[in-house]
């Protein structure tokens, strides 16, 4: 009812007194009480006015109450949550619990492996101690047998010695030998004489040399020679020659005193003018080369 007066009121006056007369009752608490009891409303609207602020309160009220039932529900979301992270973490513990129980077997097993292996180089030790006392009875037994060895190296050596001074003596007995008969012979039969001794040059010996007036005579003496004899003699030539040429003279007798002559050695002695003898006498007849 009091709308409708008002909307009469609001026709009637003009649109300014209608905004202001608006303005007032929608700001001015005294002026809208003051209408309000002009219109016998004013118990009306402070009723209103306190149930408004009541139900303000009771706004704030069920804000403050949402506000604690939202923190309420996050601290509960908080709790699932937390719920949540210790089941999994008790989840990871009980795996984690079954990880060190299958490393504790897999230890043991190692464990058990290790002293299976233990046990086999134990084995293997003992195999190879006793691999080794039998390679120390087989140096024992070699040194033995080599100490054997040595002592008959050494007998031979010493006989190899008395082996070696016998025929050292033996030549030189044929070297003096050959020289004496030499001589002998050619003083019986050219009515000369001549010294005959060994000669050495560039390290090289010759057992028989000697020269007077214008004869030379270039030799070799041994108990048995070969093939090879017969080049020596002409290669001791030809080094006299080239380094001592003055030893040389215009007549030369070449020769050979052996106790043993092949027959091929004499076929090449003779084929080279080579007188050859022995103390029983003429192999092969003296030649003199001019």
């Amino acid at each position: 009812m009091l709308k409708y007066f008002l909307k009469y009121i609001l026709l009637r006056m003009e649109s300014e007194l209608k905004e202001k007369f608006l303005e007032l009752l929608d700001k001015d608490k005294e002026f809208r009480y003051a209408v309000a009891a002009y219109l016998g409303l004013a118990d009306i609207l402070r009723r209103l006015d306190r149930f408004e602020e009541i139900q303000t309160k009771i706004l704030e009220e069920i804000r403050e109450m949402r506000i604690e039932q939202n923190k309420l529900w996050e601290n509960q979301n908080k709790m699932w949550e937390e719920i949540k992270n210790l089941r999994e973490n008790q989840e990871k513990l009980w795996e984690n619990q079954n990880k060190m129980w299958e490393e504790i077997k897999g230890l043991r097993e190692n464990q058990e492996r290790l002293w299976e292996n233990q046990n086999k180089m134990w084995e293997n030790q003992n195999r190879i101690w006793e691999e080794i006392n039998k390679t120390w009875k087989e140096i024992k037994s070699l040194r033995e047998e080599q100490t054997k060895i040595w002592k008959e190296i050494k007998a031979m050596r010493e006989e190899q010695r008395r082996l070696s001074i016998t025929v050292e003596r033996l030549t030189i007995s044929v070297e003096e030998e050959a020289r004496d008969v030499i001589s002998y012979r050619l003083s019986k039969e050219l009515g000369i004489e001549i010294k005959l001794d060994r000669l050495f040059i560039n390290d090289r010996e010759i057992n028989i040399y000697g020269a007077a007036g214008d004869i030379c005579v270039i030799g070799e003496a041994s108990v048995r020679i070969g093939p090879r004899i017969i080049k020596e003699i002409e290669e001791k030539i030809e080094l006299i020659r080239k380094y001592r040429p003055e030893l040389l003279r215009p007549k030369l007798i070449k020769v050979i005193y052996a106790d043993v002559v092949p027959p091929k050695v004499l076929e090449l002695a003779s084929k080279n003018n080579i007188w050859v003898l022995n103390w029983k006498g003429d192999l092969l007849p003296m030649k003199i080369i001019q």
